[in-house]
């Protein structure tokens, strides 16, 4: 994430801070988006009929982590339904391990993999008269790229090649962000509700106990932070500042849809709009 120098810089200026505060305090909408169609065959994951109606923009596996193309066209007609944004969700070629073991490919190989599960996804959303709004890499391709900038530029290259101002979802504060941004692309920094955080940034590491959030409560206060103040609470009770332009929630969690529901009403308290970017 961060490097050191850069953690120099920001906390001698307090420009990264004060950017993130003012951001924040003049929100009133934000995306919430989703992973969905993680179904395949027979076997079904998520609840997708019940989510989609509650958030602004889905993010669909392409079939190599997850899904398959009949999934891919039922999850575009379903997020078309309720005028939800469509976007791509690529992954490593590992439906063993849905997608979350790293994988060391070349840039030429991420770059071939994100263009031609995205350019799937397109196909099916140009046939059901929408189109593809954005991409998000998912799991472990998302987190390496959020680190490695070989990757990520190549990620950044693809979703570019797309065309049509395909936006590319990225960890806010990352080095998949600085690529983004550098080739040019409409770029929407997430941060993760369900998700805790480290002190550079980063995501928790799924292999720690307390990666996880599983308290609707605890999602709800998280997000709200992260949306209204401009900084998230690390693991360790930091404060890492933070651009919130969309909120992830994972749709393969039995708590997907209980969060969904009290963020969206909490939101509704505050006055903020859910409306994809």
């Amino acid at each position: 994430m961060r490097s050191e120098n850069q953690h120099e810089r920001l906390a001698e200026s307090g420009e990264h801070t004060q950017e993130s505060r003012q951001q924040a305090s003049e929100r009133r909408s934000v995306d919430l988006n989703a992973d969905m169609g993680e179904s395949f065959g027979a076997w079904t994951m998520g609840c997708d009929e019940a989510l989609m109606p509650l958030i602004s923009s889905a993010n669909i596996a392409c079939g190599f982590h997850a899904g398959d193309p009949s999934t891919i066209r039922a999850t575009v007609a379903l997020a078309s339904r309720y005028k939800v944004a469509i976007g791509a969700h690529p992954g490593f070629d590992d439906l063993q391990g849905f997608g979350r073991r790293n994988m060391q490919l070349s840039p030429d190989e991420v770059y071939d993999l994100v263009l031609y599960q995205s350019g799937a996804v397109r196909a099916f959303a140009q046939a059901a008269g929408s189109r593809l709004h954005h991409v998000k890499a998912h799991g472990a391709l998302y987190n390496m790229a959020a680190k490695d900038a070989a990757l990520s530029g190549a990620l950044a290259h693809a979703v570019s090649d797309l065309g049509d101002g395909v936006q590319m979802y990225v960890l806010a504060g990352s080095t998949m962000e600085q690529q983004a941004r550098a080739a040019g692309l409409q770029v929407r920094c997430e941060v993760f509700v369900d998700r805790r955080y480290m002190p550079d940034g980063s995501l928790a590491p799924r292999s720690r106990p307390d990666a996880l959030i599983t308290d609707a409560a605890e999602a709800v206060d998280h997000a709200l932070c992260m949306v209204k103040s401009g900084f998230l609470i690390a693991i360790d009770g930091s404060r890492v500042p933070v651009s919130a332009d969309s909120l992830c929630i994972h749709g393969d969690k039995p708590t997907a849809l209980p969060f969904v529901q009290a963020l969206r009403q909490a939101l509704e308290r505050e006055g903020i709009a859910v409306l994809a970017p």
